[in-house]
């Protein structure tokens, strides 16, 4: 929901796009910050209880985001985002690597597909319902707050606003606290994630090659996944675009992932490898993005939009291929993985940032086309390559 939350605090506390942007910074930074202390939590309390956990945090983040939205504290909503934020990295964590592993390296792809695929179709819904339910008529809004010069009006007319958001947050945050209870009473297996090897044993062989470059083009990947998701109701404002229209542009990004997701699970590995695949997302996002340069208006923003397809493709893959033959260090890397997530973070505040000097289709094609490059380099270089695991090299 960060893409129609971006409009959202924009109008209700008055904010530039460089500081409305600070919603996927603060949510993508939270990565970086807890990915490694979460790998330990998951250790610690094992698989089942680290996700029951994980949905406490999340309730907690989202729970804080509601309340600190309807006081108009900025401050206090963004960190409710960081909290959420360190629970969703506990929760990336534990699924992740176990999804990858529980079965044929071969079909990893296809099973974090399916885990797409349900995330999608709830990403679809709640960019939507949040835009219809609480943001209502923001256009109207916005050119009245603007027009109002008398700041006590103005004042309340925001704060009639925000309110909107109040019920759906604590709606969800009481729904993510029962998930959580289920989760802990359900009779799933209490897996334990494998002990570390010591010191000695292997501790500087696990940044191999196609791990330290896996967390470089993940980086990049979740840079462009938020610019592509997040960040197309700005790029579509950008060609004036009125706000009652862009803050449902969001979910046509993640209908695009959706049929990504789809297209991923039918084809891997009947007729192409996730490998293969991988490759050919890269060259189809970028193609999409020279399209949308070169084009205007709603067939630029479409172009944007069908880039979710693209990079549905590509998720799937980069995971496999950089926990590959990790052993033991496997829950390491993946946290290590999870905490390159906040390129969703860096990216997308680079683009804010610069797009006034560049402008907003140009800087989009040079922070997104020269990443598709790279992914398809790493594709290229380590996707075909056979690793052994850790503890069965010479």
């Amino acid at each position: 929901m960060n893409g129609p939350l971006i409009s959202f605090v924009r109008v209700a506390f008055d904010l530039s796009d460089t500081s409305a942007f600070l919603v996927p910074m603060v949510f993508y930074f939270s990565y970086f910050l807890f990915s490694l202390p979460a790998s330990f939590v998951a250790r610690r309390l094992g698989l089942r209880r680290g996700l029951a956990v994980s949905l406490v945090l999340c309730a907690a983040g989202v729970a804080l985001f509601g309340q600190f939205i309807a006081m108009r504290l900025y401050g206090g909503a963004l960190t409710g985002l960081l909290v959420m934020g360190a629970g969703l990295s506990l929760m990336q964590v534990v699924i992740n690597p176990l999804v990858s592993l529980l079965g044929p390296s071969e079909r990893a792809s296809q099973r974090i597909a399916i885990m797409g695929v349900c995330n999608k179709c709830a990403g679809i819904l709640a960019p939507i319902v949040l835009a219809t339910v609480v943001m209502g008529d923001i256009g109207t809004l916005s050119q009245r707050a603007q027009e109002t010069t008398d700041p006590v009006a103005r004042n309340a007319l925001l704060s009639g606003f925000v309110q909107a958001i109040y019920a759906p947050y604590m709606t969800m945050a009481v729904v993510l606290l029962l998930t959580a209870i289920g989760v802990a009473l359900c009779p799933l297996p209490d897996l334990q994630a494998p002990a570390l090897p010591g010191p000695l044993e292997g501790s500087r062989r696990i940044f191999r090659p196609h791990l330290v470059f896996g967390i470089v083009v993940m980086f990049l990947y979740v840079g462009v996944e938020v610019m592509a998701g997040d960040a197309i109701g700005t790029y579509g404002q950008g060609f004036g675009l009125p706000l009652s229209q862009t803050r449902f542009f969001t979910s046509l990004t993640l209908a695009g992932m959706l049929g990504g997701y789809i297209l991923g699970f039918l084809v891997v590995p009947r007729i192409v490898t996730q490998e293969r695949l991988m490759e050919l997302a890269c060259f189809l996002g970028a193609g999409l993005t020279v399209a949308a340069f070169l084009t205007q208006g709603y067939v630029s923003v479409l172009c944007v939009a069908l880039l979710g397809a693209a990079n549905a493709m590509l998720m799937p893959s980069i995971f496999p291929i950089a926990i590959r033959g990790g052993g033991a260090w496997t829950p390491l890397a993946s946290a290590l993985l999870v905490m390159a997530y906040s390129g969703g973070a860096i990216i997308p505040q680079i683009y804010v940032i610069l797009k006034p000097f560049v402008g907003f289709q140009g800087m989009f094609a040079l922070l997104v086309l020269p990443s598709y490059l790279a992914l398809l380099l790493y594709a290229r270089r380590y996707g075909r390559t056979g690793l052994l695991p850790l503890d069965q090299e010479p």
